[in-house]
């Protein structure tokens, strides 16, 4: 079993604390956290070790889980990287591209190895469908958020948008092209709502948005091909194959059968994928745990960290162009 701390033990660390606990591929440790008074809460709730520093958790572990705040991420990234820790980082990696590149550089030559926390990913609704995503020509995402405090301090497209962001990457095998995209802050100092256009070489149009003070919550994506229309529910965890394939001479009498303007007919065809229940996170966390022991790629790599990161920059970046 490898040995497991955890960095940051607010909302979300908390989680990562209790799988960790459950996983049978981690040991855990204990955990660090700069708010003495909700370390010593946390201690007392759950029983969890408590460490005085950062420096003494990290020497106590082969991984790291890093649950901080996001401006926190490189600097306990990096020092546990050069002491020869495995890094799980919380999304988004780091707070710029160029400290993701610096933690890159570090873990290749220290021969350890990152995984980035974009848990929709390990969505059952995505895993069963992600193999039928190919060559798609045009996306829409839709990830809508009923009002929350937690997160407002950084613009929606770094706290929900950059979800759809990674999980668009990782099936469109095409560089950006060009991005244009618009934000509003309503009740924050940074974006609340924000819709993007994505267009990459291959031809591909990404089209996201994301809202973090809508009435109800939504987290849909969409997925149109060559004779395919692939739907996600990342919230109900749900999902939805419509095929098209040319029609046989003699369909059945329940066959929908479409025929265009030249007279070419199609058959059209739904699927329901099976979809398991899982715990996501702890997937994920396994799954790095996984890559550890067999020295293989993580699934979602601090370079593909990276990439997220850089268009979600990009999409901020183009709201005052």
């Amino acid at each position: 079993m490898l040995k497991a701390g955890v960095l940051g033990a607010g909302h979300l660390g908390k989680i990562h604390l209790r799988l960790l606990q459950q996983s049978e591929q981690y040991e855990l440790i204990g955990f660090y956290d700069a708010n003495p008074e909700q370390a010593q809460k946390i201690v007392e709730e759950f029983g969890y070790t408590l460490y005085d520093s950062a420096e003494a958790l990290i020497a106590a572990v082969d991984m790291i889980d890093i649950v901080t705040p996001t401006f926190a991420h490189f600097e306990v990234a990096k020092q546990a990287i050069i002491a020869g820790r495995h890094v799980f980082i919380e999304k988004p990696v780091t707070n710029t591209v160029a400290e993701a590149e610096e933690l890159i550089a570090l873990a290749n030559t220290n021969g350890v190895l990152g995984q980035v926390g974009h848990v929709e990913r390990f969505n059952p609704a995505f895993k069963a469908v992600c193999d039928t995503v190919e060559k798609p020509m045009f996306i829409e995402a839709h990830r809508l958020a009923e009002f929350n405090p937690r997160g407002t301090d950084v613009p929606v497209v770094l706290d929900l948008m950059i979800h759809d962001i990674d999980a668009i990457l990782s099936v469109v095998k095409s560089e950006v092209k060009h991005i244009s995209a618009s934000g509003v802050s309503v009740i924050s100092e940074t974006p609340d709502i924000a819709n993007a256009r994505i267009e990459f070489e291959n031809g591909c149009v990404a089209n996201l948005t994301a809202s973090r003070i809508s009435l109800k919550n939504m987290r849909k994506v969409r997925f149109f091909q060559r004779d395919a229309y692939i739907s996600v529910d990342f919230f109900e965890k749900k999902c939805e194959v419509v095929k098209m394939k040319d029609a046989p001479e003699t369909p059945g009498d329940f066959a929908m059968i479409l025929q265009n303007a030249e007279g070419i007919k199609k058959q059209i065809y739904f699927d329901n994928p099976s979809v398991p229940e899982n715990n996501a996170i702890l997937d994920e966390l396994n799954a790095f745990a996984d890559a550890i022991q067999h020295k293989t790629t993580p699934i979602v790599s601090l370079k593909d960290g990276k990439k997220a990161l850089e268009v979600a920059l990009q999409i901020i970046a183009s709201f005052d162009n």
